[in-house]
């Protein structure tokens, strides 16, 4: 059978194993060895070394990214916000501007704000569902446009075909945030983005164990990047390497749940009468429902929510709920729950959360595996509680 046609669901289990598997192991074997012999590499880069990512652990779960999302190679790195900046780094310098969307994940925006400018980087931002004023940030010097598949912690979808496009028509470097969909619901090298970046640590892992980041993009770039990551030295170690390669093979299956769970909980708090605001790209009712259509293979696993009765509120129902874990992060087989202005968008200003449309009763639900009926009732009885 030609490997090429297999299902995403075949994939993500064989896709980019050793042939022939290593020592006949079923499971490639964790490699915890910081060196390995010489064998007359004339390239620094390819010396076996766990710092250049390039062990026997870092190169099958490279062939497996690149596969699941259509592109030619992947990097995998230490954490989300590694993969992010060294990306940004690697294509960005001194006198260099950059277009990104106006409502990112709050570790992202800090840095593109508040970093980028003391190397000497401009920023602008835009809101990449509007096209129409796009052409205004453009300048000279514009090298890149950046933006995430579902907005963190809005959960809204972009123009993503006309980012694209936008990006070719200027010449810039595409990046997009995947961590939210996954190449289970979106492949943006398939959909001509130059770049994904994802937190590893959230869907693909999905297991809340590891942190850890992944690249993915044409051979060109992945090896411009690769030789800055191995300078800035975020590397990931063999172990949450082998836990990755493991967690991914879980993702079709995993998303499903979620994706079916988060659905039916959004409808539900839609329906409530304490609940003032549901954002979930899978409810009709939302603005970025058509796009979910037209570029996902499914809505996300993520919604965020305002109950009536402010902060205080807030913080009592997520008290009251028993199943959902009151932390940060999101992807998990866990159901995890969060006031965002606490946790992911912690370091913005309050003029930067109004900018970016949050508010700070915002509820951000990362839905997991658990039954959806004992989910509903959860949140149901944590309701009626306050």
């Amino acid at each position: 059978m030609d490997k090429k046609k297999q299902s995403f669901n075949t994939k993500v289990i064989h896709a980019g194993e050793p042939d022939p598997r290593i020592e006949g192991a079923v499971n490639v074997p964790i490699f915890q060895s910081s060196t390995f012999e010489f064998e007359g590499q004339t390239d620094y880069n390819d010396l076996k070394y766990i710092r250049l990512n390039n062990t026997p652990n870092h190169i099958a779960l490279h062939k497996k990214l690149a596969i699941l999302e259509g592109a030619e190679k992947a990097l995998v790195t230490s954490s989300g916000m590694s993969a992010i900046t060294t990306t940004l780094l690697t294509f960005l310098k001194n006198g260099d501007h950059i277009i990104a969307n106006n409502t990112l994940y709050g570790g992202t925006a800090d840095y593109i704000k508040n970093d980028l400018p003391e190397y000497g980087i401009d920023v602008d931002f835009i809101d990449s569902g509007d096209p129409s004023n796009w052409k205004d940030k453009i300048k000279s010097n514009t090298k890149v446009i950046y933006v995430e598949t579902i907005t963190n912690p809005l959960m809204q979808i972009g123009a993503l075909d006309k980012v694209v496009q936008f990006a070719k028509e200027n010449n810039l470097i595409s990046m997009i945030d995947n961590t939210m969909a996954s190449p289970a619901l979106f492949c943006p090298i398939q959909h001509g983005f130059d770049i994904s970046l994802h937190s590893a640590t959230k869907y693909l892992n999905g297991h809340t164990d590891i942190v850890a980041g992944a690249i993915i993009g044409n051979e060109p770039h992945i090896s411009m990047i690769t030789s800055k990551l191995n300078h800035l030295g975020g590397s990931l170690d063999p172990h949450a390497c082998f836990l990755l390669h493991r967690g991914i093979k879980t993702l079709s299956i995993r998303m499903e749940r979620q994706c079916k769970s988060a659905l039916l909980i959004a409808k539900f708090l839609e329906q409530h009468k304490k609940v003032n605001q549901v954002n979930y790209p899978g409810l009709v009712s939302s603005k970025s429902h058509a796009r979910g259509k037209q570029f996902l293979c499914g809505f996300g696993g993520m919604l965020s929510f305002i109950i009536e009765g402010g902060i205080k509120t807030a913080d009592a129902f997520i008290s009251k709920l028993d199943i959902p874990i009151s932390t940060a992060s999101l992807g998990g087989v866990e159901s995890l729950i969060t006031r965002p202005v606490q946790t992911s968008h912690s370091l913005l200003s309050d003029e930067e959360l109004e900018l970016a449309g949050i508010d700070k009763s915002l509820i951000r639900m990362s839905v997991g595996i658990e039954s959806v009926n004992d989910l509903i009732d959860d949140i149901s009885q944590a309701l009626d509680s306050i």
